[in-house]
């Protein structure tokens, strides 16, 4: 089944998180690491996007 629509506006917060499965290692190598942040850091900023960094 497929999830709503999700309402948006502009200034709205929204949840997101990536997850593994059975909270398996996502990354095996630590350059998978830097890559991921580095296109999600060029994700944000050509979609004027904000990210609080939470680490838990």
């Amino acid at each position: 089944m497929a999830l709503p629509l999700r309402i948006e506006y502009p200034g709205a917060w929204y949840h997101v998180m990536n997850r593994t499965v059975n909270r398996n290692q996502r990354f095996s190598e630590s350059d998978d690491y830097e890559l991921f942040i580095k296109a999600l850091k060029e994700a944000c900023d050509l979609f004027y996007v904000y990210i609080p960094l939470i680490v838990l």
